[in-house]
């Protein structure tokens, strides 16, 4: 591996601090902390699956209708009766 110069800015200070006093806790460089870590989010992105919304109509057990439905008056009318 070379060993290459690279700024980045917009880091955040604190940030920084911990995740540098969390490399000397494992006895590791901060590019070497930096590379792991960026590795492993990186293999982390491939694993995740992003939800799609169109998969919600695959459901079992899911009402579709075409007709205007009128539940919260038919549950209603049963618990309470017609005369409201």
């Amino acid at each position: 591996m070379t060993k290459d110069l690279h700024a980045i800015r917009g880091i955040d200070e604190e940030t920084y601090r911990r995740f540098r006093e969390r490399a000397v806790r494992e006895r590791m460089k901060v590019g070497e902390a930096l590379n792991f870590a960026m590795k492993y989010w990186i293999s982390e992105e491939k694993g995740k699956l992003r939800p799609n919304p169109k998969n919600l109509i695959k459901l079992h057990g899911l009402v579709k209708t075409t007709k205007k439905v009128r539940w919260s008056e038919n549950i209603d009318e049963f618990l309470y009766g017609k005369n409201l």
